[in-house]
Order: structure tokens, then sequence, then C-alpha cells
């Protein structure tokens, strides 16, 4: 390995420093306030672990450890959990009210997740999530691909921003359709029927951010 010669970005602090201690109490924090926002949702299902544990695959011995805060549980655990809810994965973790400056996802990375356009065939990966208790925001990069299908019937609460990446297609927004290509973007309430109504030109990929007031 090269030596350091003093250039590029600081070594990262060593075992033991303030920084390094404060990293498992934060861990702590999210851990019992995602364990919080299951209890809360599966009671108000009127579900017992047991129903929730055949619903979501995860076991009733993990299930009792994420409400109890006492695992880390894995994204592909959160996320069985949540369509088994029937929750936005995002909202587990609306109770951990630290503040964050910023999420840094890199190229290719981000949660990939179900909504209402998965089983048309439309990729949603998970770029982030807001911790405002007064809005909730999601932003995802959509792709759409061979086999994909149109679907211009998406309705959901709040406003949508997309921004075209890549690719064309016929957008339809209420009784108006857009021509989108790339560098093209549309702005909407998205309490209208909307969605893609013809694929011109494949791969489209496109960053669609959502946004509700929250609950």
């Amino acid at each position: 390995m090269p030596e350091d010669h003093g250039h590029g970005p600081p070594a990262p602090a060593a075992p033991g420093t303030a920084a390094d201690a404060e990293k498992p109490e934060r861990d702590s924090q999210l851990e019992a306030a995602i364990g919080r926002q299951v209890r809360q949702y599966r009671k108000q299902l009127d579900l017992k672990v047991s129903d929730l544990s055949r619903m979501s695959g995860v076991s009733s011995a993990m299930l009792s450890k994420i409400e109890n805060g006492t695992t880390s549980p894995s994204l592909a655990t959160l996320q069985a959990v949540a369509q088994a809810l029937n929750v936005p994965v995002t909202s587990l973790f609306r109770k951990y009210d630290i503040q964050r400056d910023a999420v840094h996802v890199r190229a290719g990375n981000g949660l990939v997740i179900e909504r209402g356009g998965t089983r048309a065939g439309h990729e949603y990966r998970l770029l982030g999530h807001a911790l405002d208790k007064r809005v909730n925001v999601e932003p995802y990069l959509v792709t759409l691909t061979e086999g994909s299908e149109v679907f211009p019937l998406f309705q959901h609460e709040g406003i949508e921003f997309i921004y075209i990446l890549e690719g064309e297609m016929i957008y339809r927004y209420g009784g108006s359709t857009y021509h989108l290509r790339e560098g093209d973007s549309l702005f909407f309430d998205s309490d209208v029927t909307h969605g893609p109504e013809d694929l011109i030109r494949l791969p489209i990929r496109l960053l669609s951010v959502q946004a509700r007031q929250a609950e």
C-alpha cells in the first residue's frame, strides 16, 4: 500500500474515540424505534406475533427481538415485515427522531422495494427517506425494461416529481398525455391517475420523488 503523504481524505477515527462510542447508542435507538413501529402497526391490525410471523415468513422469535429492540434486522427482513403489515418500509423508521445531515446511496445501490407498479415489471429502488415529522418524502430510481408493462392508473396521496434520465415514453396524467424524453420532467398532484401509457424507447430510467403529509 502506498504511503500516506498527507494528501486525500483524513483517516477514519480510531477505535475508542468519541465518534466510535456514539455508534452503538445510535444503533440501539434505531432498533428501539423500529421495534415500536412494528408493534404499533401489528396491534392496529389486531394481529398476534404468530399471525405476523405466518404472513411475513419471519420467525416469531425474530419478530419478538425486533419489537423489543434487541436485534438489528436486515433490510430484507424489514421489507418482509412491512409488506405483511401493508405499509411502506420507510414507515418503520418514523419514530427514529435523530436527524441526519444526508443519506448517501452509492451508484447501483438502493433498497429494491415493492410498490404498485412492481407487478407490472417496474423496478423501484428507494434512495432515501425523510425523517421530518411533518412530511414524508421518498425518492425512487424507477427502471422500465422489455418485461415492463404500461400502467397509466397509478393513484396515491401527495405530490410527485419525475425526471427522465434515460429512454422515451408517453406519460398519461388524467386526461392529458406528455411525450417525455431524457431531461424532461413532470410535477403533479399524485391523487390524479397517472403513469406510462406507451414505452417508446427502452430501457427507461426515471427519478421519482414522492411527497405526502405525515400521518
